[in-house]
């Protein structure tokens, strides 16, 4: 429910709701909001940096690591938007905290990316 009284910040879809919180919430969710982000580029840059020092893993699944760490990087920083905005509309209307999935994400790609890493040495 948008209200009508919401100052005209940006995005609306998470400041339009509720009642102004404790800055001290917004300010722990915006700093979580800035680690995923870190972390997101981390991924990104681990997968141009294998893919750009052509370590010596057999071509393929370097490749293939590199494009999964890629695009879990590029994942996790689109998700860690969308959960910084689920998680202030929730700390606004003072409702339950919404679950991530971005665990499951970095996990998930983590293991892929490790596996053809793995392969790719055993293989060369």
């Amino acid at each position: 429910m948008t209200r009508p009284d919401a100052p005209s910040r940006f995005p609306r879809w998470v400041y339009g709701v509720g009642d102004e919180p404790d800055p001290r919430f917004s300010l722990a969710n915006e700093r979580t909001f800035l680690a995923w982000v870190r972390t997101s580029l981390a991924f990104s840059a681990a997968g141009v940096a294998l893919e750009a020092l052509a370590l010596p893993v057999h071509p393929g699944f370097r490749f293939a690591a590199s494009l999964v760490l890629v695009v879990v990087g590029v994942a996790a920083a689109v998700q860690s938007w969308w959960r910084w905005g689920q998680v202030e509309r929730a700390v606004r209307c003072a409702a339950p905290l919404p679950g991530s999935a971005m665990t499951v994400l970095l996990t998930v790609g983590s293991v892929v990316a490790s596996v053809l890493v793995l392969l790719g040495v055993l293989l060369r």
